[in-house]
């Protein structure tokens, strides 16, 4: 039966997207150092995608039946993988920062990986509601599990994009063991993963850079360390209640990209820890509510589906985060709903849509 979407979860996006965007217009001030003229730019890009974009996204995508991304989930997958790959076709894709992740759309510039992890949900949530209790069979759960990440991993780590790719993985390995998955294949399946990890690093000098900046943050910090320094700067500044909105020092020239992976640190420092504790509790409630729509969801597939896009939005977030407490390394990956990304924003909030969608039709108990 149908009812009204979840609205709990609604007000706690809400509560994001109105957060995150009052963080940004205070991150973005930061701009106003190099001439002003591209604060306006980018505020008015991130209004538009995020709050009037986005808002309309959710409310289409809420009213499109989620059978239907069952239906499609095959041409999603691979449309999604054939978008990505089009960053390296000449005359549509274009590099910045030595990656080449984005598509040249007339004005506007899309990331298509942002396609490819709602490609991936989609296709996984498929073939494990498929699969049911035959999921510990090596055929019908680790062996498509591992065709489908070696598929969408190969445009990634062309860009390059581990960033996103860990996302990915992380998100998928969640919605196999939510699917039933045996955690001796995950076992397997991990040490496999640590193993590729390795050698991922050997042949990439950044990431193994960016492993010796995360062991030993003082061993370069004019160079590779220096963002995580200027971030545990701001973070540590911002002491218990912040210095105010508006008022972060290290936004000034001195922070890497404080409006699209430093945006955190930022805020930690304008906000204090109330402010940070604030935002990493506000995404564990957006998990949390995510995960009682999808065990209240009419089906397998739609169950696996909500889990996927919840799990996938608060893995970011919180890699994101810990990267910037120096927790984890750097990954590059933006903080979903407050850092600049009009495509991430755009296909969170279309996955936000297909779980308001869910929603409607809880499951009967």
């Amino acid at each position: 039966m149908r009812n009204q979407i979840d609205k709990p979860f609604l007000f706690i996006v809400i509560s994001l997207m109105l957060g995150g965007f009052f963080i940004f217009m205070s991150a973005s001030m930061g701009l106003l150092a190099r001439g002003g003229a591209e604060f306006g730019v980018v505020v008015f890009n991130q209004a538009f995608f995020g709050l009037i974009v986005g808002s309309f996204a959710v409310w289409l995508f809420s009213r499109i039946n989620y059978k239907l991304w069952k239906k499609y989930s095959i041409y999603i997958f691979v449309l999604s993988v054939i978008s990505t790959l089009l960053v390296f076709v000449p005359m549509l894709g274009f590099s910045h920062g030595g990656a080449k992740r984005w598509l040249l759309l007339g004005p506007f510039s899309v990331q298509p990986a942002e396609f490819l992890k709602l490609g991936v949900i989609v296709y996984l949530a498929v073939l494990f509601s498929k699969a049911k209790l035959r999921i510990h069979l090596i055929s019908e759960g680790p062996i498509p599990l591992l065709i489908i990440l070696g598929v969408s991993g190969i445009p990634l780590f062309l860009q390059p994009d581990t960033g996103t790719f860990l996302v990915i993985t992380a998100t998928a390995f969640s919605m196999f063991i939510i699917a039933g998955g045996r955690w001796k294949h995950i076992a397997w399946m991990f040490v496999g993963a640590t193993l590729g990890f390795a050698a991922l690093i050997a042949s990439k000098p950044y990431i193994m850079e960016r492993i010796l900046t995360f062991v030993n943050p003082s061993r370069d910090p004019s160079g590779a360390g220096w963002q995580l320094k200027q971030a545990l700067i701001a973070i540590g500044s911002g002491g218990l209640g912040g210095k105010g909105f508006g008022q972060s020092i290290q936004k000034f020239n001195f922070l890497p990209e404080p409006i699209g992976d430093s945006i955190f640190a930022v805020s930690a420092e304008e906000f204090g820890f109330i402010g940070a504790v604030i935002i990493i509790t506000a995404f564990l409630l957006f998990l949390l509510r995510g995960l009682y729509i999808a065990r209240r969801s009419p089906d397998g597939f739609s169950g696996l589906l909500v889990s996927g896009i919840v799990i996938m939005i608060v893995v970011q977030a919180y890699l994101n985060i810990s990267a910037m407490l120096g927790v984890l390394p750097l990954t590059g990956v933006p903080l979903i709903f407050i850092s600049k990304g009009g495509t991430a924003i755009l296909f969170a909030l279309i996955g936000v849509g297909i779980v308001l969608n869910v929603s409607r039709y809880k499951r009967k108990i």
